[in-house]
Order: C-alpha cells, then sequence, then structure tokens
C-alpha cells in the first residue's frame, strides 16, 4: 500500500494521455494526415497503454478489489473492451474519414463512461 496513491496517480496520468492522445490521433484519421504514419506515433499508444494496464493491475491486487466481485470494474472493464474495439475503428480500421469520426465519437463517449464509472465507483453513473 506504500506506493498506491503514487501508482493511482500514475494510472490517472496515463489515462488523461491516452485520451488525449487519441483525439489528436482520431483527428488527424479524419483528416488522413500522413502524421498518423510516423513511427513513434503508432508506438507510443501501445507504451503508455502498457504502463496504464500495469498501473491498473497493481491497484486492482493491492485493493483486493477484482473484476466481478466488484460490478464497478467489471463495467469498467467490458467498457474497455468496445473502447479498444472502437479505438481500432476510429484509428485503423474504419474505410470513410465520416466512419472514422463517428468510431471516434463513440469512442470518446465510453471513455467518458469509463471515467465516470471510476469515479463514482457505480456501473451506472449517470443514474
Amino acid at each position: 500500500m506504500e506506493y498506491y496513491l503514487h501508482i493511482k496517480l500514475a494510472h490517472i496520468f496515463f489515462a488523461l494521455f491516452s485520451i488525449s492522445f487519441f483525439v489528436l490521433r482520431a483527428l488527424w484519421s479524419v483528416f488522413e494526415s500522413p502524421r498518423l504514419k510516423a513511427r513513434w506515433i503508432r508506438v507510443l499508444p501501445h507504451l503508455n497503454d502498457t504502463l496504464l494496464l500495469v498501473a491498473a493491475i497493481y491497484l486492482v491486487v493491492v485493493s483486493h478489489q477484482y473484476p466481478f466481485q466488484q460490478h464497478w470494474l467489471t463495467a469498467k472493464l467490458a467498457a474497455l473492451v468496445i473502447y479498444v474495439v472502437l479505438g481500432a475503428m476510429a484509428i485503423r480500421r474504419g474505410h470513410t474519414p465520416l466512419q472514422r469520426g463517428f468510431f471516434a465519437l463513440l469512442a470518446i463517449a465510453v471513455f467518458i463512461y469509463i471515467f465516470a464509472v471510476a469515479v463514482t465507483r457505480s456501473a451506472l453513473p449517470f443514474g
């Protein structure tokens, strides 16, 4: 528990960096910018998301709050999977700029849900 607060703050930082960088890449994808093809642009999100996931696993283990035991963590995990799929559609898999923009907006909405679940510790944060 000694490093819990530090890891929690790192987790929050990695999450905020993740969504910020996602929005930038989504805009580049919609506007078909060649910047999206730069190697560091393709690698950095994976590095950040790995650190985000490692921090999350540490927090789960240390706090003894596990998905499928805590409804809010289960909801957060399920939403994370949806966010990843929508993000892939927004950045790489969408066939047209309009499709990529639509998927990006959906991904952002799911991220907002994940954030709200984390803050409220409720699977229904808006209800």
